[in-house]
């Protein structure tokens, strides 16, 4: 089916020939045939068929034809702002020749550009769901008057915890019979299915499956390959392949940032695409790939979704990923639009339990065979120690990147120790893990803690001042000890004998014992049940005078009781 057939708007017709759309691909078609009626639609269809431009001719086209729709506006919702981003280009390209104003929104810039694009009354807005209910909040996006509601890749909205979000946004929007409902997902999905039954008007489902979508038109096949020599396989891939223009995603963004400078290191030049980088960084790197100014991109998940690259000829899984949907969505990075393409896995034995869940999802085993050491080439990084860099954030938004507060972090250096390494080892923001000392400076070390001896010791004086005018600063807290005292710190037994632990104690309060009968019976160190010096057995009755007892006939009494005590400790009867 052609694009003429469905009588497009003149002026939208340019558009979408300049755009260089001829034939209807299948979604397309089913979308453009109902939605020009003003149908609800939930449509079950993988990124790279033609969507995009599906709901944008068809909202277009009703608001150029239909004079109760004018003057009225589009909201089109979307997990991330790479995707956001690539919509709006989208959208300008078809309303190239139309008096429609297209505007993104979404976090990790600043407001002053996008509140101008409220000002100027943007009809056709494009955000993240962050940044929508952050500008409708405070009254700058009012949502009343849409006529259109799209919500773009929703199942990967809802694995990025959208859900509470979009059900505030439809809450402030009109009436699902004031407004007509396009509800695009990759994947069936409990959450999206409720959602477009509850806030839609009778929608009509149409699927095209995934499966027939990306798999059949790629060439994929699988390598078991040890870690060590995964770098050496994928060195291996290029030499043999020599592709035109590729992606490699890794799970993490460390290790993304490690093989894009491994391969740097071979004399491969790529960039890497990661959550850290700033927005700015982010954007300019897209805009490069798309351009074919870099042709290599190696990338974490961030980068699965809502990446048109044209004619992109290659795609290697250097890590499997976690979850069974996503291989679906890398390797659909090659092969749109009806091309063909290949896709590479390298299973290691770390991951390879993936591989199950992955066969299932697709219906199908993935072809694969065992990496034969000819298939690798040299890999001039090995054993190199790689520093990665770390980009701090602090006031992100942990649902689409929104900042709050502004600033660009700086760049911290950090060094990976354990290259196959699988975890990140980072804190929220991407950083290094931080405790409660973490706002000191950089390169400050942590005070020396004060032994036990140290403590003991008595305030020192400043010069000059006589002792007793002049008291240190947390005086009410520090209680002066006697020079004598500095040893009275116990020493670590944890590792001792129960024999030489015996001794010790012995020693200690036998000598302590000697001083209480020097010192005319009174003793120096407290017991608890009595008063010092005193033993449970010794006390007199209540009422009653002490006997005068000589002190050998006291150290004989006491002592004993000593012993009796420190036996009792580890359970042992004297």
């Amino acid at each position: 089916m052609e694009f003429t057939e469905l009588n497009p708007h003149p002026d939208l017709h340019r558009g979408i020939s300049d755009a260089g759309y001829v034939t209807c691909m299948p979604v397309q078609e089913q979308v453009l045939k109902n939605a020009f009626g003003g149908a609800d639609l939930y449509v079950q269809s993988q990124t790279g068929t033609g969507k995009t431009a599906a709901y944008l001719v068809a909202l277009l086209q009703r608001m150029l034809t239909e004079p109760m729709i004018g003057g009225k506006k589009a909201l089109i919702m979307v997990p991330t702002r790479e995707l956001a981003v690539q919509v709006e280009d989208e959208a300008k390209k078809l309303a190239k020749y139309l008096p429609f104003k297209v505007g993104s929104f979404y976090g990790g810039v600043g407001y002053a550009h996008q509140q101008k694009l409220l000002r100027e009354n943007a009809q056709i807005m494009v955000g993240t769901p962050g940044r929508v209910l952050d500008l409708n909040s405070s009254g700058q996006m009012p949502l009343m008057d849409l006529a259109f509601l799209v919500l773009d890749e929703a199942d990967r909205m809802f694995d990025m915890g959208f859900y509470p979000d979009l059900r505030k946004l439809i809450k402030v929007v009109p009436p699902a019979d004031r407004r007509q409902t396009m509800l695009f997902s990759a994947t069936l999905n409990a959450w999206v299915k409720n959602l477009a039954w509850e806030y839609t008007k009778e929608p009509l489902e149409i699927e095209i499956a995934p499966e027939k979508v990306t798999v059949e038109e790629i060439d994929q096949l699988l390598y078991h390959v040890p870690s060590d020599d995964k770098m050496k396989m994928l060195m291996g891939i290029f030499q043999k392949e020599q592709p035109e223009s590729a992606i490699i995603f890794c799970n993490t963004k460390r290790y993304t940032e490690i093989v894009a400078k491994r391969l740097r290191i071979n004399g491969i030049e790529c960039e890497f695409i990661i959550g850290d980088l700033p927005q700015v960084k982010r954007l300019q790197i897209i805009e490069d790939v798309k351009s074919g100014r870099h042709r290599y991109l190696v990338a974490t998940d961030v980068a699965a979704r809502g990446l048109d690259i044209e004619g992109l000829a290659l795609v290697v899984n250097y890590d499997i990923p976690n979850e069974a949907e996503n291989y679906v969505h890398r390797i659909g990075r090659t092969a749109r639009a009806g091309k063909t393409g290949k896709a590479f896995t390298l299973a290691s034995e770390q991951d390879v339990y993936q591989l199950p869940a992955i066969e299932k999802y697709l219906g199908k085993k993935v072809p694969s065979e065992v990496a034969d050491p000819s298939m690798y080439a040299e890999d001039k990084s090995e054993g190199m120690r790689i520093r990665t860099d770390v980009y701090e954030d602090r006031d992100y938004d942990r649902r689409d990147g929104d900042r709050r507060g502004g600033g660009r972090g700086a760049p911290r250096r950090g060094d990976e120790r354990r290259e196959g390494r699988q975890g990140e080892g980072r804190g929220r923001h991407g950083g290094a893990e931080r405790g409660r000392g973490a706002e000191r400076p950089a390169g400050a070390h942590a005070p020396r803690e004060a032994s036990p001896a140290e403590r003991n010791r008595p305030p020192k004086h400043r010069e000059g001042a006589p002792a007793g005018e002049r008291k240190p600063r947390n005086a009410e807290r520090v209680q002066a000890a006697p020079r004598d005292n500095r040893a009275a710190a116990k020493p670590d037994l944890s590792h001792v004998s129960f024999e030489e632990r015996l001794a010790y104690y012995r020693r200690k309060y036998g000598a302590e014992q000697n001083e209480t009968q020097g010192a005319g019976g009174r003793s120096q160190s407290p017991r608890r049940g009595g008063k010092q010096g005193e033993s449970r057995e010794a006390r007199p009755a209540k009422g009653q005078r002490p006997q005068n007892q000589g002190a050998q006939s006291r150290q004989t009494e006491a002592k004993p009781s000593i012993v009796s005590r420190i036996l009792g400790l580890f359970g042992k009867k004297k």
